[in-house]
């Protein structure tokens, strides 16, 4: 039995010439860093001036026909109805328990028309739920390998967008289609990073020429090319979840404090009675964003003990390149009474690494 070759996105010879590392990431081969500056510059260009993400491995796929819209948001956390077309919205694909299979962005194209941008590893399971529930009429299709997706993100984001004579005025969480060298853009003012910045999504085959001139513009701006180890800590700094660690089949949107994301009032979407239910009765355990009081980088899966007893455990972790600490996400047990300015500790490899419990996001968002 042979493993599954990684998957590479459009740009994957572009990242070579850049001297980018890779690692495995959700069934692709992904940069991960650049030479000439690392983790840390990519991170500081896009809280500065502007970074540059080839995020192509993110799902695709389209919802159509008559009552599209109607269909998803009876399956999908988050209320469609409180957004218009030409918005997108982020949301939630739960079971029936009230686990998370995905988050994910969808955009409103139309009461016809919904294009879902999904996690990479979770896009099968995604479309296969979508399409066993699709009534006559509703048809969903996967298109993975139709588009890329790269992401402009940082306080000059917009001034890269315009010298590409690409729209840069819509509000945030809003779409746009613009023409670009002969073929068409979908340009959305959504991301990942906590700073103003725009998702690209163009057809397969067009990205590679839409990524040169982008980095080609960063680069007068003081930009450059951001790998996924950038994007991981700008979003821990964010308190964003990644699911697979913050959110899971184990981890509901409750517990993780993503329930502004559950159009509680609906009449129906996946994993309603349960989530009503948990929320009612108050979650055995809350998120919660730890800040290190000394020196120490918090990981994924430590113990977090008060007192001397465990009472969570870390989600992830990472230092911050922008607080000069480590920091981290718990689940932290709700019957332990703990809130944000207590103190608890980690166990680091045997090591205690005291920490102030804290209240993400742990810097200043800029989104809007």
């Amino acid at each position: 039995m042979t493993d599954t070759p990684l998957r590479t996105s459009p740009l994957h010879e572009s990242h070579r010439a850049l001297g980018a590392s890779f690692a495995p990431f959700g069934g692709w081969e992904m940069p991960i860093q650049y030479t000439g500056g690392g983790v840390v510059a990519e991170h500081t260009a896009v809280r500065e001036s502007v970074g540059v993400f080839d995020v192509s491995h993110l799902g695709k796929a389209l919802v159509a026909g008559p009552g599209a819209a109607e269909f998803v948001n009876a399956c999908l956390s988050n209320d469609l109805n409180r957004i218009a077309p030409g918005k997108a919205q982020y949301t939630l694909c739960c079971t029936e328990t009230g686990g998370v299979v995905d988050d994910l962005i969808a955009y409103l194209v139309s009461p016809e028309e919904v294009f879902l941008v999904p996690n990479a590893s979770n896009t099968a399971k995604v479309v296969e739920l979508l399409v066993a529930a699709a009534p006559e009429g509703v048809t969903v299709t996967g298109q993975h390998d139709g588009f890329a997706v790269l992401a402009v993100q940082g306080p000059k984001s917009a001034e890269v967008l315009a010298e590409l004579g690409l729209p840069t005025d819509m509000d945030y969480m809003a779409f746009a289609d613009a023409p670009w060298n002969g073929t068409t853009v979908r340009i959305c003012r959504t991301g990942y990073t906590g700073e103003h910045g725009y998702e690209l999504v163009p057809a397969w085959d067009d990205a590679p020429a839409l990524w040169a001139r982008l980095l080609e513009v960063a680069a007068t701006h003081g930009g450059r090319a951001c790998g996924l180890g950038a994007r991981d800590t700008l979003r821990t700094e964010m308190g964003y979840p990644l699911h697979g660690q913050d959110l899971s089949l184990d981890i509901s949107p409750v517990q993780a404090g993503s329930g502004w994301a559950v159009g509680w009032k609906k009449a129906a979407f996946w994993g309603r009675e349960a989530l009503s239910a948990e929320r009612a009765a108050g979650p055995a355990r809350k998120l919660f964003g730890l800040r290190a009081l000394e020196r120490g980088v918090p990981r994924a899966g430590m113990v977090v003990l008060s007192a001397g007893e465990k009472v969570g455990e870390t989600t992830s972790g990472t230092f911050s390149p922008t607080l000069q600490t480590g920091i981290a996400l718990a689940l932290l047990d709700t019957a332990a009474g703990l809130a944000p300015g207590a103190e608890v500790t980690l166990d680091v490899r045997g090591r205690s690494l005291r920490c102030e419990i804290v209240k993400p996001p742990f810097v200043d968002t800029h989104v809007r």
